[in-house]
């Protein structure tokens, strides 16, 4: 009889423990998932707070178009695809899409915080040509691709969005981001082609290059229409002129034509050359001129960023590459700069 007492004792006590150990459990179990989901919620709430502060909403750009002659208000990550879209081949290699769509971001960041004084109408910031960058918005990318427009506007969009919140930075400003589409092998000192001289903006190899289809050019123009369009009369020895000094990464930094001096800078944008690196003779009445590269050359080579990321490289290193000792930093700072 006392071992029947005792035996239901014991499973009393089982009866009351167990429900209680399985409330305890499942209650832990709770308290876990609470603090998970609490610790997600926080962290997207993050992630919406710095997406806020990388573009807001309300952030856009005045683009003066200058066929239509209208200002189109364009939304600030839009208007980054639609310059990466209308600068670079969308066929090219990721990360140097990623790599252009930085150089656009820095590029409009620094021009909205100190805007360049060139005669736009009232309420336009930039235009949509090379004078600021070139910009094209959905439809006519649309009418330009085609039906390729889908593929190749997801990799601009895949480019864009990967860099988002991100410019290139030098001592803590955004930089001048030039680019251009082909060297000759070297990039140019900023201050052998402008008047200043710029310290992330020195020459570097670019030997990828060579894969651009202008890489080499020639062009044939007229001894009259070359005279007319630099004011010299050629000499009258057969010669085009001597070229008496080149920069450090071979383009012409000084020519002499008939006792006048020019500039290769000068010569280039007078003939409307591919680049500033040429070779010149007489042939009859024209003059027939080589050109390597296409572009100014200073800052980042388009082909040569594509040829980097053919070989593996990121756009963090291709940006590294071409413009020296800068850093990619966060745009929140300049966005609440703008904001004030």
């Amino acid at each position: 009889m006392r071992q029947l007492i005792i035996i239901g004792a014991i499973l009393c006590s089982i009866i009351l423990i167990i429900p209680t150990m399985l409330v305890l459990a499942f209650k832990g179990d709770a308290q876990e998932q609470t603090v998970n989901s609490t610790v997600v919620q926080t962290s997207n709430a993050t992630n919406t707070q710095e997406r806020s502060l990388e573009s807001p909403e309300d952030l856009s750009v005045p683009v003066f178009r200058t066929k239509s002659n209208v200002i189109e208000e364009v939304d600030f990550e839009d208007y980054i695809v639609g310059v990466v879209a209308s600068e670079m081949p969308a066929d090219f290699s990721i990360e140097a899409l990623k790599a252009q769509a930085l150089t656009a971001r820095t590029y409009i960041v620094k021009h909205m915080l100190n805007p360049i004084d060139t005669k736009l109408p009232e309420g336009a910031l930039v235009t949509d040509t090379v004078i600021h960058q070139v910009y094209q918005n959905k439809e006519e990318l649309q009418s330009k691709w085609g039906n390729e427009y889908d593929r190749k506007y997801s990799r601009i969009l895949e480019a864009v969005q990967s860099t988002r919140g991100q410019v290139i930075t030098y001592d803590g400003e955004p930089i001048t981001a030039t680019f251009f589409s082909t060297s000759n092998g070297y990039t140019e000192n900023s201050e052998d082609y402008w008047q200043n001289e710029i310290p992330y903006l020195r020459g570097v190899e670019s030997p990828w290059d060579t894969a651009s289809p202008r890489y080499v050019a020639e062009k044939i123009i007229s001894a009259q229409q070359f005279s007319n369009a630099l004011g010299v009369q050629l000499p009258n020895d057969g010669t085009v002129g001597e070229i008496t000094a080149r920069t450090d990464s071979g383009r012409v930094a000084k020519v002499k034509i008939n006792g006048k001096t020019f500039t290769g800078r000068e010569v280039r944008e007078a003939l409307d050359l591919d680049s500033s690196d040429f070779r010149w003779e007489r042939n009859g009445n024209n003059v027939v001129i080589e050109t390597r590269g296409w572009g100014h050359g200073v800052g980042m080579s388009q082909y040569g960023a594509d040829g980097m990321a053919k070989e593996g490289k990121s756009y963090q290193e291709i940006i590294q590459h071409y413009y020296q000792d800068v850093q990619i930093s966060s745009i929140a700072p300049f966005i609440t700069a703008l904001a004030e």
